[in-house]
């Protein structure tokens, strides 16, 4: 029987999310809650187990693509035996026109795209802190209130500095003692 595997509803507050690692090929061997893939989304990031003990017989959704809640990425034969697994790899291997993974805008988290859309900042030419050195949030964040640099004149060459005189010895500096008063 085969087995749908979907995307597990996602908090009430994040639209979709970004397949970011498949921990398993078509053709593996999965058993019972064993994670099959992780989903990156703005908040955190979701482990997919396996619903059931069978063998991955083929992958919708590929690394970097964006999911919502509910859509399938992956199918499996439950109770297939692992001498399966070469011809299911063999059926789901991405083919010449398959897309690969870049640095377009679909791989950008949603949250980047937004950001991006709002204010005009070009996701490429920010500097990325994330996972696989991708844009996060908070680097948009950062370069959206960095100061924008100006176009300066060239600086003239400043004058030598004079030297400052010696400073005076310690004793000198210490203040002068305050009379005590008899009445303390």
């Amino acid at each position: 029987m085969t087995v749908e595997v979907k995307v597990p509803i996602l908090p009430e507050s994040v639209a979709d999310a970004i397949i970011a690692t498949w921990h398993k090929k078509p053709g593996d061997a999965v058993k019972r809650e064993e994670n099959l893939v992780d989903l990156e989304t703005d908040k955190v990031v979701l482990e997919v187990p396996s619903p059931v003990d069978g063998v991955l017989m083929s992958i919708v959704k590929q690394t970097g693509d964006n999911v919502t809640s509910q859509e399938l990425i992956a199918t499996i034969q439950e109770g297939a035996a692992v001498a399966a697994a070469p011809v299911a790899a063999a059926a789901a291997s991405p083919g010449p026109g398959s897309r690969a993974p870049g640095p377009d805008a679909s791989d950008q988290a949603p949250s980047v795209r937004r950001i991006a859309a709002e204010t005009g900042i070009d996701p490429a030419s920010v500097a990325g802190t994330g996972r696989g050195d991708r844009v996060t949030k908070e680097d948009m964040l950062k370069a959206q209130s960095a100061p924008r640099r100006l176009q300066h004149p060239p600086l003239r060459r400043a004058k030598r500095w004079r030297r400052l005189p010696r400073r005076a010895p310690p004793s000198a500096c210490r203040p002068a003692p305050v009379p005590s008063n008899a009445c303390r």
